[in-house]
């Protein structure tokens, strides 16, 4: 099959269940006062996988999402072979092997034939199959050749040293990646070496994005006053390629009913997932609100976190608003402020956008390092602080916040390679505490 055209087989996606029926399912739902944790419990219950598969060659296949187990067609290695170039001999000579005489040569790809007997061996090349009756390698650089002897140290080595054996890979027959596996560069060379030269994934994800604000310029505008170029479609669509997705800009939409709903039925139209940022906080001009109201089954929530309190969530039918069972698109209004932004992304949108992509959960990593200055925190919401891990004299995991913490500080998410997770319940942290911290693993 040719790299351009993957084969795809796509089928309509059903609407879940409604908002509020997901909401009575959880104890304690107040959309004013969610926890972090009830908003990842919320959003496990309103998204599912995306529906159908498509066949694509291992060259299309990097950062998509397996929609089937891999189960290895072939052993790797296929036989018995050599880890290193050396001479191969039947260990059960040693410890008494000394001096062995050499009786041939095994190359890389091409069996040798002959018979080995007791007190011979074989040069052998690495990766060459062992020869019948041999089991062990002797380094080449541990060896001494005289003439057609080779002497060794015998007292060096052990039965079945630098021998890869048969299937210690993989075995035939065995699963060898997971459905759900984002395959990376080390998954293709895998696939790659089971012969396979094509694979099931999971469709790409389609997520369209747009600004919205009557106060955002777009690179090119003129500044004028008041106004702001837009971060956030940047940062939005460099995450969002990260994870593998198909990202649809929509561009700046402004203030405006009109513009509003023809950029959210677009949207819908065109993709699986909307994301917008800005007009969702209280006090905001309510169009955007407005609007999500009017074409979808929207909830407002204000989370009990920092930063990026305000948030929209809901689905966006095709066409506006339809019966039960239509495709949708799934809505996620973000706050404005940059870093409010990618947090709320990195905290909520990733790990619902992994199931939607059929993926294994793959949480960023949570390490735990000693907090180098007091962080003042009360009970009662979580907060992601912008922080700098490294390893202190004892070869400790410490870090240290990036200065300040304010939401629109965009700098100090460039200098951060990681966020400060103080936890709902947890209180101020002291010097050499522990906290824990989100890697960003390559996501910024």
């Amino acid at each position: 099959m040719s790299d351009a055209m993957p084969q795809t087989v796509l089928k309509p996606l059903a609407m879940p269940a409604t908002l509020t029926q997901i909401g009575k399912q959880l104890a304690g739902y107040d959309p004013q006062a969610l926890t972090a944790d009830a908003v990842l419990a919320f959003l496990a219950q309103m998204v599912t996988p995306l529906a159908g598969t498509e066949t694509v060659s291992l060259f299309q296949a990097l950062d998509r999402v397996l929609a089937a187990d891999v189960i290895s067609p072939l052993s790797v290695p296929p036989h018995d072979n050599s880890a290193m170039d050396g001479y191969a001999f039947n260990g059960d000579s040693l410890p008494a092997a000394q001096s062995l005489q050499v009786v041939g040569t095994a190359l890389a790809g091409k069996a040798w034939q002959g018979q080995v007997q007791a007190g011979q061996c074989v040069k052998i090349m690495t990766g060459a199959i062992m020869p019948a009756g041999l089991d062990t390698v002797v380094a080449q650089e541990l060896a001494q050749v005289n003439g057609d002897r080779v002497e060794i140290a015998a007292r060096l080595l052990q039965r079945g040293d630098n021998r890869r054996l048969c299937g210690e890979d993989l075995m035939a027959g065995q699963p060898a990646l997971p459905a759900g596996t984002r395959l990376g560069p080390a998954a293709c060379g895998l696939l790659a070496s089971l012969g396979l030269a094509q694979v099931s994934v999971r469709p790409r994800l389609k997520v369209a994005y747009f600004s919205t604000g009557d106060e955002i310029l777009s690179l090119g505008e003129a500044p004028r006053e008041g106004a702001v170029f837009d971060s956030n479609r940047y940062t939005v669509h460099g995450l969002l390629t990260r994870m593998g997705c198909e990202v649809l800009d929509l561009g700046v939409v402004r203030d405006d009913p009109a513009l509003l709903e023809a950029a959210f039925g677009q949207a819908a139209a065109l993709a699986d997932v909307i994301i917008t940022s800005g007009g969702v906080s209280v006090g905001e001009a309510d169009f955007t609100k407005a609007m999500m109201k009017k074409l979808g089954d929207v909830a407002f929530w204000r989370i009990a976190m920092r930063p990026g309190r305000p948030m929209a969530v809901g689905r966006i039918p095709q066409g506006g608003r339809s019966s039960e069972g239509d495709r949708s698109a799934v809505l996620f209004g973000l706050p404005g402020n940059p870093v409010a932004v990618m947090v709320t992304f990195l905290a909520f949108v990733r790990p619902t956008l992994q199931r939607m992509m059929g993926m294994t959960h793959a949480p960023l990593p949570l390490l735990k390092a000693r907090s180098q200055a007091v962080l003042r925190k009360k009970p009662g919401r979580t907060e992601y602080q912008r922080g700098i891990v490294s390893h202190n004299a004892q070869g400790e995991l410490q870090v240290i916040i990036t200065g300040n913490q304010g939401s629109g500080v965009l700098s100090s998410m460039v200098q951060a390679n990681g966020l400060i997770v103080l936890h709902h319940d947890q209180a101020t942290t002291q010097v050499g505490e522990w906290v824990d911290v989100m890697m960003f693993d390559g996501h910024l």
